[in-house]
């Protein structure tokens, strides 16, 4: 992660880049400070409307065009929405870097949102909603957000309701850009071979003339958490779970330290703590697994797992048992060095993904305004101790403060 320069225009907009010598692909992405969380109750799925109709007609090019701009020369265009983020990103050649460039300031910056196409893509987006209602395992992971944070945006599922998503017009998309859109709140990040000098040329020839905004919007810190127990009957065969509570925020010092102890618990370790006792021990599971999610001023713990309805009671038991012993038994020398070092590599592998580089790059300069080299990071994750994990299991995992929501199967 060293490395990287940045500038920033006139506009406030960020130009950072990552030069990597020995590649032929070029990643680029522009991250937008703009997320579902920044939605009102009647725009719930705004930002990820917004982000199916950028790819649907510019001032100067039509859906066809746009979406075969860089296919036809072996690249790639996507988005994503997240609850903070709304970003769009290409990888291509090095040759056709600033083609992809052009195509993603347009699409950012010039959308006109037809009218016949949002009727279309309301149609795609009621599609993928069902699709992930027909699969427990995405569901209830969106369910229990609500149950985490009722009442409060950043419960809301990204996708927006039927109702919602329904309603939306040209005049709604514009109306929440306007209100949510900042230049200073935009970063335009890079990862190629091409030089900084090389990549500022570019940015500036289609990101300087873009005009300067500054948005007053103010996000809500979620309050009066109050754990909640659900059960619900659905069409399916095997029982799903969620078991978790709000957590540290990005900025808070824990953060990297209660990371580690999550990825110790449940992370995608087949030597994680709940993986070896629910399913290599007790044969309860398939699949389990912990996360933890840093929003900016607060964060999301979440377990997942199915088993058999018959199971479910056990499967919890053994978790709460995993948490327990986490809280009053301290890591060993021996299992606090393996600990890290499973992380540090973790990490180091995952750095070796340009296209995700490019990501973080971006979104850790929107969140903390820098961008932590992977020796700062290591560094961090030694200086741990057994005693502050300890410490950190204490706080957050009790188990009278976790909620729960389990899908059943329907009743015969």
């Amino acid at each position: 992660m060293e490395d990287y320069e940045v500038y920033t225009l006139p506009n406030g907009i960020r130009i950072a880049h990552k030069q990597i010598p020995h590649t032929q692909i070029a990643h680029c992405g522009i991250m937008l400070d703009i997320g579902s969380r920044d939605e009102q109750t009647h725009q719930q799925g705004l930002a990820h409307f917004w982000e199916h109709m950028a790819f649907k007609g510019t001032e100067k090019r039509k859906s066809y065009h746009i979406i075969t701009r860089l296919e036809i020369v072996g690249g790639e265009l996507n988005a994503y929405t997240t609850k903070e983020k709304v970003c769009f990103h290409a990888s291509v050649l090095d040759a056709h870097f600033e083609k992809a460039t052009e195509l993603l300031a347009d699409i950012t910056f010039n959308s006109v949102f037809p009218e016949k196409q949002i009727e279309r893509e309301r149609g795609v987006v009621l599609e993928e909603m069902a699709m992930y209602y027909d699969s427990p395992e995405d569901a209830i992971q969106d369910d229990f957000d609500e149950l985490v944070f009722p009442n409060h945006a950043l419960g809301g599922n990204i996708l927006g309701t039927i109702e919602t998503v329904g309603s939306f017009k040209r005049e709604d998309l514009q109306q929440f850009i306007t209100e949510n859109y900042d230049t200073s709140r935009i970063v335009f990040a890079s990862v190629s071979k091409l030089s900084f000098k090389q990549v500022v040329k570019v940015a500036e020839k289609y990101f300087r003339d873009i005009p300067a905004q500054h948005s007053d919007r103010k996000r809500n810190l979620p309050t009066n958490y109050v754990p909640r127990q659900t059960r619900v009957e659905r069409p399916i065969t095997q029982a799903q779970c969620a078991i978790g509570r709000p957590a540290y925020g990005l900025t808070d010092p824990r953060r990297l330290p209660f990371f580690m102890l999550v990825n110790l618990l449940g992370g995608p370790g087949m030597n994680s703590r709940l993986n070896l006792n629910l399913r290599e021990k007790f044969g309860l599971v398939y699949s389990i697994d912990a996360s933890y999610t840093p929003y900016l001023d607060t964060g999301f713990l979440g377990i997942y797992f199915g088993t058999d309805p018959k199971k479910v009671d056990r499967a919890q038991a053994l978790i709460i048992k995993e948490l327990k012993r986490l809280r009053e038994q301290p890591l060993t020398t021996l299992q606090l060095h393996q600990t890290k070092e499973q992380l540090i590599g973790q990490l180091a592998m995952a750095e070796e993904s340009n296209n995700s580089f490019m990501l973080m790059m971006a979104k850790s300069l929107l969140d903390i305004n820098r961008v932590e080299s992977l020796n700062e990071i290591f560094n961090d994750i030694k200086a741990v101790t057994a005693e502050q994990l300890q410490t950190l299991a204490q706080e957050v995992f009790d188990e009278s403060q976790f909620s729960s929501l389990t899908f059943i199967p329907e009743k015969n």
